[in-house]
């Protein structure tokens, strides 16, 4: 009677937890029809291993470097770690993963987050942060991450936190619960419409233009986990327009990485080198590239890379080539796709129906 007794317990536990984990899948937002970066962590699993070079960083890599060009182009395998609004301490996690499934032969790290020493936003947070597999890596920056409002039992049971969607469940819901259409190219989110920069931002003056101790923690970080594994560090900024970007923060970028060695490039003063012109290369006025810009990106800092770092050309290797063809074709069904819409419609319906004008 006792064993029968054990045994119900343990069906009734194992019931409640699958029951948990149900819901929790069912009620966690999709990110299917709109805001796609929330899908961007989860991608990466399927993908990781054999990349050359590995992109760390927020919107200014996920929209602004194109994979499939730096494989066109030169051979090179990548893929980039983004999430909307990233904060160093995030990207920090994020390249301690990453080392968990592989070993790049450059790791690039955009540098907008440095202006960020504190937690911002749980809307952000989630879309990094829910989606990374469980790891101490996630622990710890769930921990460092969390703001006052926050609490770290929300991340390690996620219903708890969209319980409250229970009257906006959908056939999306259901249909998504297990699966996920692919989305991104090696973490690059694709944009073919073009909406050109009219105006350029004023600097705004800031009370304090120094970079934070935070801040400054976690880039020293980055440092010693990569010379720790023999990997280079690459510092950029992408050249976008908006936010804008200080010179005294330009200033602090340069001299820390001439005192620690690191190559930065500073996209924002090769924009005519690079030949990005934003009447036809940005979707969103400056704030993104879009495709086109993106591949004349991808096409410059490709040539610096394999110039610096004297990468393979992987294009001869045929199970990797192979490999690879599948994504390049991928890459061009969805350019194509996003063509028709914007031929149809006069904008991508499939970004949430946005148009231009909005």
């Amino acid at each position: 009677m006792k064993k029968k007794r054990v045994i119900a317990l343990l069906l009734l536990i194992c019931l409640l937890i699958g029951s948990l984990w149900f819901l929790q899948r069912l009620f966690m937002p999709k990110y299917v029809d709109e805001i796609f970066e929330g899908r961007l962590i989860e991608e990466y699993y399927e993908n990781a291993g054999g990349n050359d070079v590995m992109f760390i960083g927020d919107c200014e890599v996920y929209e602004n470097f194109s994979p499939i060009t730096l494989w066109e182009e030169y051979g090179i395998t990548s893929y980039i770690r983004g999430s909307s609004q990233q904060l160093i301490w995030q990207s920090y996690y994020l390249m301690e993963e990453t080392l968990q499934y592989e070993t790049p032969d450059v790791m690039v790290f955009n540098v907008l987050s440095m202006k960020f020493d504190e937690p911002q936003n749980e809307a952000y947070n989630r879309m990094t942060l829910d989606n990374m597999k469980w790891s101490m890596s996630k622990w710890n920056s769930i921990k460092a991450s969390m703001t006052e409002a926050e609490n770290a039992l929300s991340y390690l049971f996620p219903f708890l936190r969209y319980h409250s969607r229970w009257s906006d469940i959908s056939t999306e819901d259901f249909t998504y619960l297990f699966r996920q259409e692919k989305v991104f190219h090696q973490g690059y989110l694709m944009r073919v419409d073009v909406r050109p920069v009219t105006t350029y931002p004023a600097a705004t003056p800031l009370p304090d233009y120094q970079f934070g101790e935070t801040a400054y923690e976690y880039l020293d970080k980055m440092v010693a986990l990569c010379k720790e594994k023999g990997i280079p560090l690459v510092l950029i900024k992408a050249p976008s327009i908006y936010p804008y970007w200080y010179d005294e923060w330009e200033e602090q970028i340069e001299a820390y990485a001439k005192e620690h060695d690191l190559l930065y490039i500073n996209f924002l003063e090769l924009i005519d080198e690079v030949g990005i012109d934003f009447n036809t290369d940005t979707y969103d006025n400056g704030l993104h590239l879009n495709l086109s810009g993106a591949e004349k990106l991808s096409r410059y800092l490709g040539g610096i890379l394999r110039e610096t770092y004297g990468l393979t050309d992987h294009r001869s290797e045929p199970e990797t080539a192979a490999k690879w063809q599948e994504k390049v074709n991928f890459y061009y069904e969805m350019k194509a796709d996003q063509y028709r819409e914007l031929e149809e419609y006069g904008y991508l319906k499939s970004y949430g129906g946005r148009k231009p004008e909005e």
